[in-house]
């Protein structure tokens, strides 16, 4: 479980300790990976690795060469404004943590998976929907739900399941909700427990949490580029 320190990642690692799953819990900040162990209990584990970095990301590549039923590609950035505007070094960290991560990560867990084992990457609704300021990561999410999407079909005959959840607006340290209509903001509870139904019931390879998302997604598929583009600008 990557990104396991707050939001999202925060609300995977406490909904699937109470599941029954026993947790390794990766994040950057090792004191808020040791509050969120104490708040799960005993019987889990934590690493604190940055894995926008080689040694971080490769740390985490060999101890998944281990026996794992669910890895949960949470961690993400996002980095605001407009492209020409943002230092290069910014966009490439948000490439090497939304891109290179999810692959590292995903190819050392499906080297090892069995039947019955599951691969969740976490994208959002602006993969479908490209938002501009938000440019660069727009892309990676577009990426990751292409990606997942092939690796739900490569992976069927082996029993392995693939899933990109997609959520919208979500309540997070990292996610500014201000001028979003209510009904459009989720909390990190509401998108695991629904991304935690698509897993029981096998679905994907792609789930779009909340209906208002799954809606405002499917209008603006049916909108030509340049309108919903604008839109969202």
């Amino acid at each position: 479980m990557t990104g396991a320190s707050a939001g999202i990642g925060r609300a995977f690692a406490t909904a699937l300790a109470a599941a029954g799953y026993a947790v390794t819990a990766v994040a950057r900040r090792e004191d808020r990976l040791a509050g969120l162990l104490a708040e799960l209990g005993p019987g889990h584990d934590h690493l604190a690795a940055d894995l926008a970095t080689p040694d971080g990301l490769r740390v985490i590549a060999e101890r998944l060469s281990e026996p794992y039923t669910l890895l949960v590609n949470n961690a993400g950035i996002a980095v605001h404004g407009g492209f020409a505007e943002t230092p290069l070094e910014d966009s490439l960290a948000v490439l090497d943590l939304n891109c290179r991560a999810v692959v590292t990560l995903a190819h050392a867990f499906l080297a090892q998976a069995g039947p019955g084992s599951a691969l969740v990457n976490v994208s959002s609704t602006l993969g479908f929907t490209p938002k501009p300021g938000l440019g660069v990561y727009s892309a990676t999410k577009a990426f990751v739900t292409s990606f997942s999407e092939s690796l739900w079909h490569e992976q069927k005959a082996r029993g392995v399941h693939v899933l990109a959840l997609c959520p919208g607006v979500t309540t997070t340290e990292s996610q500014d909700a201000d001028g979003v209509p209510s009904w459009l903001v989720q909390t990190p509870g509401e998108v695991v427990a629904r991304a935690l139904r698509a897993l029981d019931g096998r679905e994907g390879p792609t789930v779009v949490s909340g209906r208002p998302n799954a809606v405002l997604t499917a209008v603006a598929g049916l909108l030509p580029r340049r309108t919903a583009v604008s839109l969202l600008g």
